[in-house]
This record gives structure tokens, C-alpha cells and sequence, in this order.
């Protein structure tokens, strides 16, 4: 008994420090006051007076009809973010009915519902010490998608959200899309745009990161594993050939034998020296 309690002694000791290296605040309203769909926000723990903070939204996949920002991908990128000195925001955002009777087409507001949290951020950038000019965003497979239009849409016309914050940016700094599908239009027919690639390509192009692909476009890391059987490789692939032939900045990273849903810590590989090395370089060395 005595052994047990020195041992659960000194694995309570073992995790305060990080523990107390940062917190989480949950369940942050950051769309409009008739939205359910809530934000977890992960700060380091202490930031001297008058410092400011890059900061990364986070966004969840689930083939855009499920998913949440507690899952356990999204827990570890955000923790990863707030002991790297980050301020992470993962969100919740409308997502598409499973049921084929109460189908409805929720895009573009998914999508909408990224850019608002990019413009959360910066509306709240004093409170949180974040600097409104280093923001990044970091999704995974269909939150990859979202991340990917979030980097090269920045301020475009046509699917800019009217919703709250509008006299904020959207644009961010920098892109992380993990697996996540480029061409819609090659993938297969998806819920949340509400009609099929046959009735509506122009659509499926539309909703697409390839179309928007142009030599403005911020630094973009694209991550896919070889085990992948969801997301088809040659998506993320295509993208990197896309923003490679526009002379837009990027990096393609194959994680061999990883399957779908890896986070930054898959048994395959160690990816954090690879996220968050291109995140310090963009949004850390960034001044």
C-alpha cells in the first residue's frame, strides 16, 4: 500500500509541470448568440505583461458530418500548440445531416464558420495577447479541406462570411492540412454540398482548394500518410503539384505506413518537429 502510494506520490509530482504549462477554457462562444456550435481555447499558462502570442485555429474532421473539437486529434494539437507557446483554438462549426430525410447542404457555412474564428481572434486579440498578425490554421482530413480554403481564399469575394467580425481579416499566415481531400470533384459525392458531382460539378469545383490555388497563397504544409484508405494520397498529391506549378510556397510531407486521423504523434513518426518547426517559422520567426 505504501509503495502504490509512493508511487501514484510520484507520478502526481511527475505531471504538475505540465499540468500548470497551460489551460484550457471550454466551450467559447464565438459565432453569432443563435449558434450552438461552440470553441475550446488553449493558452500557455503565463506570458510576460504586454506579450504577444501567434495563435493557430484548429479544425476538426469527420467527413463533414460529425467530428467535434474535444476529439482526441484535436486535444493533442491543441496541447501541443499551448506548450509550444501558441494560443489554439479549436472549434466546432455546422456540420451535415447523416440522415438523408433532414439532409441540407451546409456549405458554405462550414466554411464560413472557420473564417469567423480566424476573426474571433483577432477581435479578441488584447484579451488573449495575440498578435492579430501572426494567426495560422491547422486541420485534419475534412478539417484539412477547410484549412486548405481558409489559406488560399484568404479575403476573396463570393464565399466571404457576412456573419459577425466582418470588419476583421480572415487571412491567415499559414496552413497545415493533414490528409485532408483538395479536388471535391475527384473524391465522391458529398453531403454537405447537397447535390452530386453529376448535378453539380461546377459546385464541387467551387468547394475545391485546387481552384482557388494562385501564387499569393501562404506557406501550406500538406501531411498524408501511404496507409491511408479514406482520403485518397494522390488528393494531397495533386494539391502540392497545383501549388507547386502556381509558385506558391509548400511543403509535402509523406508520413510512410500512417494511416487516416493521425495526430502529431502517430507510432509511425514524431511529427511535431515538422508542425510546429513550420509554425515557428512562420508565425514565431514572423515579426
Amino acid at each position: 500500500m505504501k509503495l502504490a502510494l509512493l508511487i501514484f506520490a510520484t507520478v502526481l509530482t511527475l505531471a504538475a509541470p505540465a499540468a500548470e504549462a497551460f489551460r484550457i477554457e471550454k466551450d467559447i462562444a464565438y459565432l453569432a448568440p443563435d449558434r450552438k456550435e461552440k470553441a475550446d481555447l488553449y493558452l500557455p499558462a503565463n506570458s510576460p505583461a504586454g506579450a504577444r502570442r501567434p495563435a493557430v485555429v484548429i479544425i476538426h474532421g469527420g467527413g463533414w458530418t460529425g467530428g467535434d473539437k474535444g476529439a482526441a486529434r484535436e486535444i493533442n494539437i491543441g496541447t501541443n500548440l499551448a506548450l509550444n507557446g501558441y494560443v489554439g483554438l479549436s472549434i466546432n462549426y455546422e456540420l451535415a445531416s447523416t440522415n438523408k430525410s433532414e439532409a441540407k447542404a451546409t456549405w458554405p457555412q462550414n466554411l464560413h464558420d472557420c473564417m469567423t474564428a480566424v476573426r474571433w481572434l483577432r477581435k479578441n486579440a488584447e484579451r488573449l495577447q495575440v498578435d492579430p498578425e501572426r494567426i495560422g490554421v491547422i486541420g485534419g482530413s475534412a478539417g484539412g479541406h477547410l484549412a486548405a480554403m481558409l489559406a488560399v481564399l484568404g479575403d476573396k469575394d463570393g464565399l466571404d462570411p457576412k456573419g459577425p467580425y466582418g470588419e476583421f481579416s480572415c487571412r491567415v499566415k499559414c496552413a497545415v492540412d493533414l490528409y485532408g481531400p483538395a479536388d471535391l470533384a475527384g473524391h465522391h459525392d458529398i453531403s454537405m454540398l447537397g447535390k452530386t458531382r453529376v448535378e453539380a460539378p461546377e459546385l464541387y469545383r467551387a468547394a475545391s482548394p485546387v481552384t482557388y490555388v494562385d501564387k499569393s497563397d501562404p506557406p501550406i504544409l500538406i501531411l498524408h500518410g501511404t496507409a491511408d484508405k479514406t482520403v485518397d494520397i494522390a488528393q494531397s498529391k495533386l494539391f502540392a503539384a497545383k501549388l507547386k506549378e502556381a509558385g506558391a510556397p509548400h511543403e509535402l510531407v509523406i508520413v510512410e505506413g500512417a494511416p487516416h486521423t493521425f495526430h502529431l504523434q502517430p507510432k509511425q513518426r514524431d511529427l511535431r518537429p515538422v508542425v510546429l518547426g513550420f509554425f515557428d517559422k512562420h508565425l514565431k520567426a514572423a515579426r
